[in-house]
């Protein structure tokens, strides 16, 4: 009956190193779609207008403060524009100057969304503030910045807890941490349906040109894979915790016997 427990034993252990290395890898791509620029990317079929007067003051609305949803997004649109959750960026040339001829050395400048941007009211018409704020588009906006973080939060509390259940020697805590690990897949899972839900409305609001196509990024991906990661790991730790326990049950029932 020993080995039979030792080979439980493993069987537990070896759930909860692979429930440990996929939060691990989830909170890594997490973190760095989080941090990175390439949610939803824009290509134009006719970037050779960045170089005329029109395509120097579409940047230069782009980068002013004063830039509403509407002025940015237009660049968005015709400067090859990608969007993170943090900035907006678009490609321009090097070399802008009206003296100087085309050229096809191009360089990627960005800005930051500033923490009032994250939590600006959307408006029905974008760049009209008479118009009415957009509560759909407003909130989606808002919890597409604030759900990643609580995610993040989520996996880190779980992995405190992990260490305290390392600490005690005892596998009842990684119900807690699994617990943890499902609401945060569930957090990711809710910022990837808001961030799609609020770029579909956009588009409805400001359609894309004939030239332009949009497509979602690498960042995107990261996040979308994130969440069943956190989905597994949290199945992992629940099973093996609970596992546990009933065996542990049966073990002491069958000593008293």
């Amino acid at each position: 009956f020993s080995r039979k427990g030792a080979m439980m034993d493993n069987r537990f252990a070896t759930a909860l190193v692979i429930a440990c290395v996929l939060s691990l890898i989830s909170t890594i791509y997490m973190a760095a779609s989080i941090g990175t620029d390439f949610w939803y990317e824009y290509h134009t079929l006719s970037p050779a207008e960045n170089v005329t007067e029109a395509g120097r003051s579409i940047w230069e609305e782009f980068f002013s403060k004063e830039a509403d949803e509407k002025t940015y997004t237009d660049a968005l649109f015709r400067c090859n524009g990608t969007v993170g959750l943090w900035r907006r960026c678009i490609t321009v040339p090097k070399n802008s100057h009206w003296y100087s001829p085309p050229e096809n050395d191009m360089t990627t400048n960005c800005i930051s969304f500033s923490l009032s941007d994250q939590f600006m009211e959307k408006y029905i018409e974008p760049g009209n503030h008479n118009s009415g704020t957009d509560l759909n588009r407003t909130y989606l906006w808002r919890l597409q910045f604030l759900l990643p973080f609580v995610s993040i939060g989520l996996m880190c509390f779980g992995a405190l807890i992990g260490l305290c259940a390392c600490a005690c020697r005892s596998l009842y805590p990684a119900i807690a941490t699994g617990v943890l690990h499902f609401l945060a897949g569930l957090c990711t899972l809710g910022l990837v349906g808001c961030y799609v839900a609020g770029i579909e409305l956009l588009h409805k609001k400001l359609p894309l040109p004939d030239d332009v196509r949009g497509e979602f990024g690498w960042s995107f991906c990261l996040a979308c894979v994130s969440a069943p990661l956190q989905f597994m790991a949290a199945a992992l730790f629940i099973w093996a915790a609970r596992t546990n326990r009933k065996e542990f049950t049966l073990l002491k029932a069958y000593r008293v016997a």
